[in-house]
């Protein structure tokens, strides 16, 4: 009896190879991504350098997302609103876009490098000071409300209106409530989108 010999390895078509590479590169930036926000943001928790519950800073930023910088050791988060997470994707036309990357890199052009000044009278529950930052006369916390990189959290409801009646940022695409979006990833469940 003749028996046809069973080939150890079947072929796979090129183009799904080049699928798979790039849905495990974009997991893995995502991961990465989200990975340096939880170092952040625990180191903010934990921090050798606790800041006094209100106080002024001025100077160079680093910019961590689209709502939290640090000037030296001093982490702040701007005060009354909420942008999307580092790792947070929204959908403009049913295709995936990266609004918690657009959202840091919009509020790392306002800077534009110059020197900022932080006010802030209270304490989140992480350490970080809840601060008013400005660069020259603009208000960073307003300005991102107002472009629609980020929603009013407790302040600037105006300015969100102002972008929702105008269709900006985050107002012109479908997106999760950032809130929801942390809520979600830490295992509570599904909270909803905002349609457009």
């Amino acid at each position: 009896m003749r028996t046809t010999p069973i080939p150890r390895f079947s072929p796979v078509p090129k183009r799904r190879i080049g699928y798979v590479l790039g849905f495990a590169a974009a997991i893995g930036a995502a991961s990465l991504a989200d990975r340096a926000w939880h170092d952040w943001t625990k180191a903010a928790w934990r921090s050798d350098h606790p800041i006094e519950a209100h106080g002024e800073r001025r100077g160079r930023v680093h910019v961590a997302d689209g709502d939290s910088v640090a000037i030296g050791e001093t982490r702040l988060r701007l005060v009354g609103i909420d942008a999307p997470e580092l790792a947070q994707t929204c959908l403009v036309d049913d295709r995936p876009f990266a609004c918690g990357e657009a959202a840091k890199a919009r509020l790392v052009a306002l800077i534009d490098g110059r020197p900022v000044a932080c006010s802030w009278s209270r304490l989140d529950k992480y350490g970080r000071g809840l601060a008013t930052c400005r660069v020259g006369a603009v208000d960073l916390g307003a300005t991102m409300v107002r472009e629609g990189w980020a929603v009013a959290y407790g302040g600037h409801e105006a300015e969100e209106a102002e972008a929702r009646r105008n269709r900006r940022g985050l107002w012109a695409m479908r997106f999760e409530w950032p809130e929801d979006f942390r809520r979600q990833s830490r295992g509570h469940g599904f909270i909803g989108v905002e349609e457009r």
